[in-house]
């Protein structure tokens, strides 16, 4: 990687800091170690990182109330948590406070890469490089991840737009959820399917202004996005 992604990895158990450090450092990320919430907290105030990396149980404070405050102090950074959870309630947590991604512990290295590279916006850019969609009423920028219509603008996160873009790609047709989840997130997973759903909903929120655009889950199956009058 000519152009380095900078990332803070907020984890209180040393070894596996350090490994992770290692191993991602040897991939070519720059990566800041931080080994609890406040340490954490100072960093990404003293310098701008591409993705932050934190475990959710920590000292001093936790992953959630780390994001939370960041997002409070106008942090858009994207926040990918490890966990060692997988209740529903613990994912939608997560969201609720401004994470972006979640990844359960124990995973793989190579899965770690695929989100944070899907979170710093080099998955795919090329292919949607310049790609500008109309969605019903709704104008759809991925160079900029932004929603906009009836000059009102939303700026989505990394992964919602990841998904909104897939799904803009073939609109009308059946997306598998299974193929979503294997390009986005590295996994298709039932842990990684619930992420997913919550991505839905919430882009289902963000289209509600025009009442002929709709995200149709099929069941079993995938999602399909559609305009109505087309």
């Amino acid at each position: 990687m000519s152009d380095k992604t900078h990332i803070l990895l907020a984890e209180d158990e040393q070894m596996l800091a350090e490994i992770l450090s290692d191993t991602l450092g040897d991939r070519g990320f720059e990566v800041q170690l931080a080994y609890d919430g406040e340490q954490a907290l100072q960093a990404v105030r003293a310098k701008r990182f591409d993705v932050i990396v934190t475990d959710v149980m920590m000292p001093r404070m936790d992953g959630y109330t780390l994001a939370r405050r960041l997002r409070s102090e106008g942090c858009t950074t994207p926040i990918l948590f490890l966990t060692a959870r997988s209740a529903t309630e613990d994912v939608v947590q997560g969201f609720k406070v401004g994470g972006n991604d979640f990844l359960r512990k124990p995973f793989a290295i190579d899965e770690l890469i695929v989100r944070v590279q899907a979170l710093a916006g080099r998955v795919n850019r090329s292919e949607e490089a310049e790609a500008v969609f109309q969605i019903g009423q709704y104008q759809f920028d991925t160079n900029t991840s932004t929603l906009s219509v009836g000059g009102r603008q939303t700026t989505l996160s990394a992964r919602e737009a990841a998904v909104l873009a897939r799904l803009c790609r073939q609109m009308g047709e059946i997306i598998e959820a299974s193929g979503l989840l294997r390009e986005l997130w590295g996994d298709d997973n039932f842990f990684n399917l619930r992420s997913l759903n919550v991505y839905i909903s919430r882009l289902r929120r963000h289209l509600a202004a025009d009442p002929d655009v709709e995200i149709i889950s099929v069941r079993s199956i995938g999602y399909r996005l559609i305009d109505k009058r087309n």
